[in-house]
């Protein structure tokens, strides 16, 4: 599971509460799946309710008598409330990440953010509210800090099969399998070189996924259209600057960059054309 400590349910107001995108199942020790075909949203609601008073009556934060007074509600409304009713399907990678871009949405807009001499002019987009807001720059500020978290808090968690440590152990796992394969098919090698990792090999893959995702551009698409392939990665600064200096001394003698040459075939229809 994977939850996020929210503090807004819609442009800067002061709300906090929990985001999880859970899985719909769970993994045994053998690691076999087995789904949950329902939960329950009340007891979702009641568990949460519990766990929370718990914690704080640990912390001394709640007396005896206010607990009591707590647990009155709960022939009407406890309080709490829990909500499950957004899913993703399995497969749905563009799903799940609107759901997450949602969960980490930030508590107000710069794009409906405007400011008019001292007046700063917030637009909202839900229709219960007011069209438009104004706020006095400072009051904004205010407002908008109540929602930056402490210093050294994460509001990102991750839990059980997405823990780091279960990543980590996933990983590791995957990586002496492969040394082993290793071992096997070339004896009285190991020792020679650093056994390659897997996991490093899939986020040096991502790389240009992520300068996609974050530029909205793609770094691998040439201008003729063709997808280009990484062959080498050059990290040596004078070979880089040598090649550096090369292409800007050729652009400089052409005035532009050169087309790469004609092939035999491009000229024949080239001259076809031209008669």
């Amino acid at each position: 599971m994977v939850a996020t400590v929210h503090t807004a349910t819609s442009d800067l107001l002061w709300s906090p509460h929990v985001h999880a995108i859970a899985s719909r199942g769970g993994w045994d020790s053998d690691g076999v799946w087995h789904p949950v075909p329902y939960v329950d949203e009340k007891a979702a609601e009641l568990l949460f309710r519990q766990k929370v008073l718990a914690l704080l009556s640990g912390q001394g934060l709640l007396t005896p008598e206010r607990l009591e007074l707590l647990d009155a509600w709960k022939t009407g409304h406890t309080g709490f409330s829990a909500h499950n009713r957004v899913t993703v399907p399995a497969g749905d990678t563009a799903g799940l990440e609107r759901l997450a871009l949602y969960l980490l949405r930030a508590p107000l807009s710069l794009e409906r953010l405007e400011l008019e001499g001292a007046v700063a002019r917030y637009r909202h987009k839900r229709a219960k509210r007011p069209a438009e807001e104004f706020f006095d720059p400072h009051n904004l500020l205010a407002r908008l800090l109540m929602h930056i978290p402490a210093p050294r808090l994460h509001v990102v968690r991750y839990y059980g099969h997405y823990a780091s440590v279960a990543r980590a152990r996933r990983h590791r796992d995957a990586e002496d399998v492969e040394a082993d394969d290793m071992n096997d098919t070339a004896p009285g090698s190991h020792g020679e070189q650093e056994l390659p990792s897997s996991h490093r090999r899939r986020l040096r893959r991502q790389w240009a996924r992520m300068i996609r995702r974050v530029y909205e551009a793609d770094p691998l698409l040439c201008d003729c259209g063709a997808t280009m392939r990484v062959i080498a990665f050059l990290t040596d600064p004078p070979v880089v600057s040598q090649i550096l200096r090369h292409l800007d001394n050729r652009a400089s003698a052409t005035g532009s960059a050169r087309a790469p040459p004609e092939t035999a075939a491009e000229a024949s229809a080239r001259q076809q054309l031209a008669s």
